[in-house]
């Protein structure tokens, strides 16, 4: 946790029924019967409290931001960068200069892969490993096609945790860049982030974090994790689609060249030169995203007035709960049970494929997700095609629990 979560004072003890009264979207029925939203990793849902700040900002305040000579722009831009310096808190960042708004995690990946490859050469090596989301894999395999550099990656063991044995054998002297997931998206596994940004800088590699799984259930503190770069995506984090943000440390952003070019990042134009602007607003070309940096702003506030500890609690009981009654659906198997985990369950039925799993379940009001979760080389890992995945947030209950599994034990009936 970063020291921001300890600075709301209008905490009250964690009431899951009070909580979900906060989310309009979780009391409707699907096909009849009340919604069961276990898809959290995939998108969170949105509380009242980012709509509002949404729609406030675009019945009061709305106009471009930065040079506006007019009461709107200036409250655009505060609105703005006060989303800015709320970010900043809530990770810990040295300062807002170092927060940089993208669309999203995957935008944010790219912009580093893109801005580092002329820094790669032949015989360079960048170090991933097999439970990559496509976002943190794709963008360095390109880089590395580009450069010359070699891909690696690092085993997971059959618990779902990354194998540091593996880590050890393949980081050396070439390694000039460690990319890896806080948080797995198909697994839940927490990796030992901390620990394997230390090993890599003692030689001398960049490190960036995909943190888009983790800040809805931690926030990371990217000043003692220490990592060069640190990512992660407003709609996971119970805030609007749209918008994430880059952490990068200042010294490396001075030097990073801009993904993209055109207006608001620049400092002057002339037809024979262009030079840029300042941090952060070097890398965001164009008009940004200013609702949604509201929308994150008031989700991260919405996140802070709640006893964190109570729906941290919450959200292993329901893991808790779900791996109690596995046994209960029989052929059913867990993919990943490693100790350290956030409440994310992937799994298979012997004799159904996922895709039937999720519309048998949805016709009985259940949202799950299915496939391979754009983790590939992860489903090839563990030799299955694909997955059924239950992800659970702090508004979920047990009662949803239970009848996620009542409504496998109907579908493993019908099939049996």
């Amino acid at each position: 946790m970063t020291s921001v979560m300890a600075e709301t004072t209008s905490v009250v003890p964690f009431d899951v029924e009070r909580v979900r009264a906060d989310f309009p979207i979780l009391s409707q029925t699907i096909n009849g019967k009340p919604l069961v939203y276990l898809d959290n990793t995939a998108s969170a849902q949105k509380p009242t409290a980012v709509l509002d700040a949404m729609r406030d900002y675009y019945c009061r305040d709305h106009a471009n931001v930065h040079r506006g000579a007019h009461t709107l722009g200036d409250r655009a831009t505060a609105a703005f960068e006060g989303a800015r310096e709320t970010v900043r808190r809530f990770i810990n960042a040295g300062s807002v200069e170092e927060v940089i708004w993208t669309r999203g995690t995957t935008e944010a990946i790219n912009l580093v892969a893109n801005g580092l490859s002329a820094s790669l050469k032949p015989g360079d090596e960048i170090l991933v490993s097999h439970m990559e989301h496509h976002a943190n894999i794709v963008p360095w395999q390109v880089l590395a096609q580009r450069t010359g550099a070699s891909l690696k990656v690092i085993e997971v063991t059959e618990r779902g945790e990354l194998d540091l044995e593996s880590f050890e054998s393949l980081l050396s002297e070439r390694t000039r860049i460690l990319a890896v997931t806080h948080v797995s998206n198909v697994l839940g596994t927490i990796n030992p982030v901390a620990q394997m940004i230390r090993r890599a800088k003692q030689v001398g590699a960049l490190t960036l974090i995909d943190g888009a799984q983790a800040v809805p259930h931690f926030a990371p503190d990217v000043q003692a994790l220490d990592a060069d770069f640190y990512t992660f995506s407003s709609h996971k984090l119970f805030g609007p689609t749209g918008i994430g943000v880059l952490y990068g440390r200042r010294a490396i952003l001075e030097d990073l060249p801009p993904y993209q070019v055109g207006g608001e990042m620049i400092e002057r134009v002339t037809f024979e030169k262009t030079t840029w602007g300042a941090l952060p607003y070097k890398f965001e070309a164009g008009t940004p995203a200013i609702a949604e940096a509201v929308g994150l702003q008031a989700a991260i506030q919405y996140l802070q007035s709640l006893d964190l500890n109570g729906a941290h609690q919450a959200e292993a009981a329901l893991l808790e709960r779900a791996n109690s009654l596995v046994e209960t659906v029989p052929g059913m198997s867990v993919i990943g049970n490693a100790d350290r985990k956030v409440a994310v369950m992937s799994f298979k039925i012997d004799g159904l494929h996922p895709s039937d799993i999720g519309t048998l379940l949805d016709q009985q009001g259940v949202a799950i997700r299915t496939g391979d979760h754009c983790a590939q080389p992860l489903m090839s890992r563990f030799q299955v095609p694909g997955t059924a995945r239950a992800s659970f947030a702090f508004y979920n209950t047990l009662d949803e629990v239970d009848r996620l599994f009542a409504g496998l034990q109907k579908i493993q009936r019908m099939f049996a």
